[in-house]
């Protein structure tokens, strides 16, 4: 890439760099069986990755009590962390193929910087950097613990803020509704991925879409119309 003003490309996590359904799907039928509860539908689960937890289970159980929606949300955390712990974080959230070099490649742009928006805790971002050897590529990160729910722009102001990036030299890049929203309320361009948890049909408030890692930096040059 040339010189020219500061990039930023901002990640989502689950879905988008990582496969983290198993833990994910496995972790809220722990939850909800521990409640008494139906587990939700698999389609409904993944419906809500990148919702904050006190978000998302008043949607998956509208018919209880606002003190049980509370212990979902714990009942889950805890869960995920017993699965995430039986197997490691690398091999309970793996990344996609291609994803380590699509994020190598845009860390070694010199005019580019990288962040992270996510809807888990700082403690389980921090779990996933650790053992995939991530930490180092993202100057800011965003999580849920410090920020309202997506499709809030929180997230993204805040990291444009971290970083002195203007909001049209910035890409959120995601596989969900919600970050394609909250992209759009920040003003920056979203870029969906379609091997995510959310169908292609969802992402209408995508600016541009890649179906594979090995497109990504050739879209977000475009982006920019900067030169291969």
């Amino acid at each position: 890439m040339t010189d020219g003003p500061l990039r930023l490309v901002i990640f989502d996590v689950d879905g988008t760099l990582v496969d983290s359904q198993g833990d994910i799907l496995g972790a809220m039928v722990l939850a909800f069986e521990a409640e008494g509860l139906v587990p939700p539908d698999r389609l409904d689960v993944l419906g809500i990755v990148g919702l904050s937890l006190d978000v998302a289970m008043p949607i998956l159980a509208p018919d209880i009590a606002a003190t049980r929606h509370m212990r979902l949300v714990r009942g889950y955390k805890d869960a995920y962390m017993s699965l995430r712990a039986d197997s490691g974080a690398a091999q309970s959230s793996p990344l996609y193929p291609g994803a380590l070099k699509a994020l190598q490649d845009l860390h070694q742009a010199p005019d580019v910087v990288l962040g992270v928006a996510t809807g888990k805790s700082r403690r389980g971002l921090d779990k996933l950097l650790e053992a995939h050897d991530l930490r180092h590529l993202f100057v800011t990160q965003q999580v849920a613990d410090t920020h309202p729910s997506k499709p809030h722009p929180s997230m993204i102001l805040t990291a444009l803020a971290e970083t002195g990036v203007a909001p049209q030299d910035a890409v959120m890049v995601g596989d969900t509704s919600f970050d394609m929203d909250m992209a759009a309320a920040a003003g920056i361009a979203g870029l969906g991925v379609s091997w995510g948890y959310h169908v292609s049909e969802r992402l209408s408030a995508a600016r541009y879409r890649v179906n594979d890692f090995a497109e990504l930096a050739g879209v977000v040059k475009d982006i920019w119309s900067i030169p291969a």
